[in-house]
């Protein structure tokens, strides 16, 4: 018979590994060759007597009619002749001989092995915390796994990102283990394995974990997994790379004043130092993490850049230096010409200059009032007049570095005989007809002068607007203004002007209208006279009333 104990579980309590897990593999390992548990050979006799077996009581039970044995725990022997033991531990197995009597005779003895299975407790790995160097040929102890208190003993198999290692246990340079078995007081055993493995540079991120496999009654098996580790490995430069990490126009420009990053980056395990040099000569900075970082970045930091992996156990094939061309581009102040200000006589010609220096070669534009109007460094003007003067705007970009513009302002004046002529609202018909005496009117005079003008709006308030002088003036209609006029007058060093606002035709007020006002007049007087009459009635009827009551 196989019987578990009493007092241990048999079922299989795995813990979830930590992540990254292992794959799992739930297959079982395959089945050792059975092999007999039990041994039962009874007497054999030509002529057997009827059986008598002894049954039904419980006390101690004796192995082997050993007198040394002490007696086990409680037992039950039933009257079908099996015999119960009620806790099994790992003390009872053993052999056990079942005597058949015939009366008082025995007729015959088997003997039968008991077995009592225990599962193991879980795993437990300890890796090596060490750095391992995958440059060395030997193999290494990588790990060691132990599975505690088990019956019989467990198996320990290897398993690399979930694929079982196929291991041997004769020593050699590139992977082994050593294993070896405890018998604990309890009588349970204990397997201790040890893992030797000649990593490789692939095996840095890899999870490495370890089985306990053990069997259960009726040929089962089952297994748990230890938590999965991770190897420390010291592995050379294969590989190295160096690039801006700052944001970059193609070819390598940057613009001045921004901050540039350069990282350089080896696959070596522990990191090297990087050395940063500039155009192989000048030293910049040595450091373990691969970053320069230029700040505030000038155009003479342009040139080429190194980054040297000092690193001694690279293969001396491998490329441990790399470089970069980095340009930083720039943009000079802008320079006018003639000047910011700027005066062109009334139907002349003048050419507005711009120009700057910068890497990579800028653009110019120039514009008035948001209108393009010339891209290049001069704009010319021919045939000058008034609507020509104002601000003309030249602004520098360069198109591969977006961003780095400057742009300023020149102000044009034009100079010429001033000229006028009216505007605004409330001028009537062509002729200035329509007008009633007494109407308000706005009159506006346009200028055009760069200089104020001197004349009958000036007191009213001026503006310049797109390079004319605008003056307006608001009045009446009447009197001499309706029948003279108002005249807008202009002057400056080269001359004067005038304009003059005629009201023709202006009509008086008309008469039903006066009429309208006095028998508006006359009906609030009659009204107030009525008024007053009713209130002096009533005065006088109180004092007649007074005067007869006084005494003759």
């Amino acid at each position: 018979p196989t019987i578990p104990p009493h007092h241990q579980k048999t079922q299989n309590t795995k813990k979830p590994p930590t992540p990254p897990p292992p794959r799992q593999n739930r297959q079982k390992p395959p089945n050792p060759p059975p092999t007999p548990q039990n041994t039962n050979t009874p007497s054999t006799q030509k002529n057997p007597s009827p059986l008598v077996v002894a049954a039904g009581r419980m006390g101690a039970l004796k192995r082997n009619e050993d007198p040394d044995v002490k007696p086990s725990a409680a037992f039950h022997l039933h009257p079908n002749g099996s015999l119960q033991l009620l806790s099994a531990e790992m003390g009872d197995e053993r052999d056990y001989t079942c005597q058949v009597l015939t009366g008082t005779a025995e007729k015959g003895r088997a003997t039968s092995h008991l077995r009592v299975f225990v599962a193991p407790e879980p795993p437990e790995v300890t890796p090596n915390r060490g750095t391992i160097s995958v440059i060395d040929d030997i193999a290494h102890e990588i790990a060691t796994c132990t599975s505690r208190n088990a019956n019989p003993a467990p198996s320990i198999s290897w398993y690399r990102d979930g694929e079982a290692l196929q291991i041997t246990t004769e020593l050699n340079r590139e992977l082994y283990t050593v294993s070896r078995t405890v018998r604990e007081a309890s009588g349970l055993q204990s397997l201790t394995s040890i893992l030797y493995l000649r990593p490789k540079k692939s095996d840095r991120d890899v999870a490495f974990h370890c089985r306990a496999t053990y069997q259960l009654p009726n040929g089962q098996q089952d297994w748990q997994d230890a938590e999965p580790f991770y190897l420390t490995l010291h592995y050379p430069t294969e590989n190295v790379q160096f690039w801006v990490a700052s944001s970059a126009a193609p070819g390598g420009w940057v613009r001045e004043g921004d901050t540039v990053s350069l990282l350089c980056r080896g696959d070596g395990n522990p990191a090297p130092e990087y050395i940063f040099t500039l155009d192989q000569e000048k030293s910049l900075e040595t450091n373990t993490n691969g970053n320069l970082t230029l700040r505030d970045v000038s155009r003479d930091q342009s040139g080429l850049y190194q980054c040297e992996v000092a690193d001694f156990d690279a293969d001396p094939e491998v490329e441990l230096v790399q470089r970069l061309e980095l340009h930083v581009g720039y943009l000079d102040p802008l320079e006018l010409s003639p000047g910011e200000n700027v005066t062109v006589p009334l139907g002349g010609t003048t050419k507005l200059g711009c120009f700057t220096s910068g890497d990579p070669t800028p653009e110019l534009l120039w514009t008035k009032d948001s209108i393009p109007l010339h891209q290049g460094p001069q704009l010319t003007l021919t045939n000058v007049s008034f609507t020509s003067a104002g601000v003309y705007t030249c602004e520098a970009s360069v198109p591969k570095l977006p961003g780095l513009t400057r742009t300023r302002q020149l102000q044009l004046f034009v100079q010429g005989k001033p000229r006028t002529w009216r505007a605004g609202s409330g001028l009537g018909g062509a002729a200035g007809s329509g007008w009633t005496e007494g109407d308000e009117v706005t009159l506006t005079c346009l200028l055009g002068t760069p200089q104020h003008p001197a004349g009958a709006g000036t007191h009213s308030g001026e503006q310049i607007i797109g390079g004319w002088v605008q003056s307006s003036l608001k009045l009446k209609v009447m009197g001499t203004v309706a029948r003279e006029g108002v005249t807008c007058t202009a002057s400056n060093p080269l001359g004067h002007a005038q304009h003059t606002f005629h009201f023709e035709a202006v009509a008086p007020q008309t008469p039903q209208a006066g009429v309208a006002v006095m028998a508006a007049a006359v009906s609030v007087g009659l009204l107030l006279l009525v008024v007053a009459l009713f209130y002096c009635m009533r005065r006088k009827g109180r004092c007649c009333r007074r005067r007869e009551k006084v005494p003759p």
